[in-house]
């Protein structure tokens, strides 16, 4: 065939054939009688084995060594290959990432894009101070909060993460939806950063979506979300707020939720028998804990409850039992 049927047939250029004959990787073997180049069977299918390697991502040089030893350890190159991909995945990722957030700016102009750029290159420099001292000194833009988001939901640093947080509660509730979004994310890290965001946003928006999540499958996120749904008065949550005290995992916000509930909302008589049903067989950490917690529970109920506590096989919590009576008023001191 010659080079102009190759070049239709195999979709690759005349001008790429002519640069593979110069390398001498893929030559013709023949010439017709007026010089033109002709490929044989034999030829094209070395053509087809070069450009298959091509879109391996092997080099022409890598690709003339290959086919110069057919005995050649592919294993060695192909690592070199997946190492290569590796990275230029990392390289778009990362290109795509910053694309999508200057995306969510809405920006409506270049100058907008140019400042959410420069944004997101300050949050990523390597000095925690740095990155602490520009967060502190933004002004509010509204355009901001999606690159704040996404930068408090990677910080490490507490200090910078405190400003993060203080930047996004400034700006209002515009980065619920992102943050409540993050409730399921992968990354344990991400969802943990996520709930001190909204925490720490606070608004009646902000609680609310982090209190519809005290079902979630992570403890850590459907603990922080039990005690907003409990603040805000949810009895569903009683028993989860019971169990975070006997688990003695957030159990002085919990036993301050259950007072809230019982003092505000009326569930005083509910939460005394859940801390009942627990006592029966909690160890005695958690017995002591559980007395304390009824220190925030008015009404007759909680104070039998107390009373029952007192001849407690473990002394401890048999005086933890009679200093919140005391508290109470109930025994002389």
């Amino acid at each position: 065939m010659l080079i102009g049927e190759v070049s239709e047939r195999s979709g690759i250029s005349a001008r790429m054939l002519r640069h593979y004959d110069a390398l001498g990787l893929v030559s013709p073997t023949g010439r017709t009688l007026g010089g033109y180049r002709q490929y044989s069977a034999d030829d094209v299918r070395r053509l087809f084995q070069v450009e298959g390697l091509r879109s391996l991502g092997l080099s022409l040089q890598e690709i003339s060594d290959v086919l110069a030893d057919l005995a050649f350890d592919p294993a060695p190159l192909v690592e070199q290959l997946i190492e290569r991909t590796r990275e230029r995945l990392a390289r778009e990722e990362e290109l795509l990432r910053r694309l999508t957030q200057v995306h969510t700016t809405n920006p409506a102009a270049w100058a907008d894009v140019l400042r959410t750029i420069g944004l997101l290159r300050g949050l990523e420099v390597g000095d925690a101070s740095s990155r602490q001292r520009l967060v502190l000194e933004l002004t509010g833009h509204a355009g901001d909060v999606p690159s704040l988001a996404e930068a408090a939901l990677n910080e490490p640093e507490p200090n910078v993460s405190g400003a993060l947080y203080w930047a996004l509660a400034r700006s209002g509730d515009t980065a619920i939806p992102m943050l409540v979004e993050t409730l399921d994310a992968p990354d344990a890290d991400r969802r943990r950063r996520a709930v001190e965001a909204l925490e720490k946003i606070g608004s009646p928006d902000a609680l609310a979506s982090l209190a519809d999540a005290f079902r979630h499958p992570d403890p850590f996120v459907a603990g922080r979300a039990v005690l907003a749904r409990g603040a805000r008065g949810g009895a569903d949550v009683i028993p989860a707020l019971v169990a975070l005290v006997v688990e003695g995992r957030d159990d002085v916000a919990a036993a301050d939720a259950l007072g809230v509930l019982a003092a505000r909302h009326g569930h005083a008589d509910a939460i005394v028998r859940a801390i009942r049903d627990e006592l029966t067989d909690a160890p005695v950490a958690a017995r002591q804990r559980l007395a304390g917690a009824l220190a925030e529970v008015p009404g007759p109920a909680a104070d039998a409850a107390l009373t029952a506590l007192l001849d407690d096989p473990e002394r401890s919590v048999a005086l933890t039992a009679t200093s919140v009576l005391r508290a109470r008023r109930r025994v002389p001191g």
